[in-house]
């Protein structure tokens, strides 16, 4: 008795064809929406990096007793200010996990203003046009709007 090749059954072209069919329109409906969310991702991008650093900046002001100054930049997060009101109890290693200061997902300089003009510092991305200003994509991220 031989049940090998016999009891086998594949796929035929019009199954093959209707799964093609299928998966061609779920891309269709998917991909645009997909393709419209990298600019959203971006602008996420840059909270959550003005948060982080909103938190660097926090700790460096328990461990010195002030925010670094505009001119110290945030900088004085991964290397002691040698200008200014300099740190009393500057952290080896410094406040930032990578040891740099990130950019924002536009591949520009964060802002940062010590006083700030809105609250006791002002930490800034431009947003897409890299300029102050703007809307949409374009609108800028501020730390004292977030949520």
């Amino acid at each position: 008795m031989r049940l090998g090749p016999m009891n086998q059954r594949g796929f035929t072209l019009i199954e093959l064809m209707v799964v093609i069919v299928i998966l061609g329109i779920l891309a269709g409906l998917i991909i645009p929406r997909i393709m419209g969310r990298p600019e959203e991702a971006r602008r996420m991008k840059a909270r959550v990096q003005i948060e982080s650093i909103e938190t660097a900046l926090k700790l460096y002001k328990l461990d010195n007793g002030s925010y670094p100054s505009t001119e110290q930049g945030l900088e004085a997060l991964v290397e002691a200010p040698s200008v200014g009101q300099l740190p009393r109890a500057w952290r080896d290693g410094g406040y930032l996990e990578k040891g740099r200061v990130p950019k924002d997902p536009w591949d520009n300089e964060f802002i940062y203003l010590s006083p700030g003009v809105n609250s006791d510092f002002d930490l800034i991305s431009y947003g897409a046009d890299g300029e102050p200003g703007g809307e949409g994509n374009d609108k800028d991220i501020n730390n004292w709007e977030l949520e």
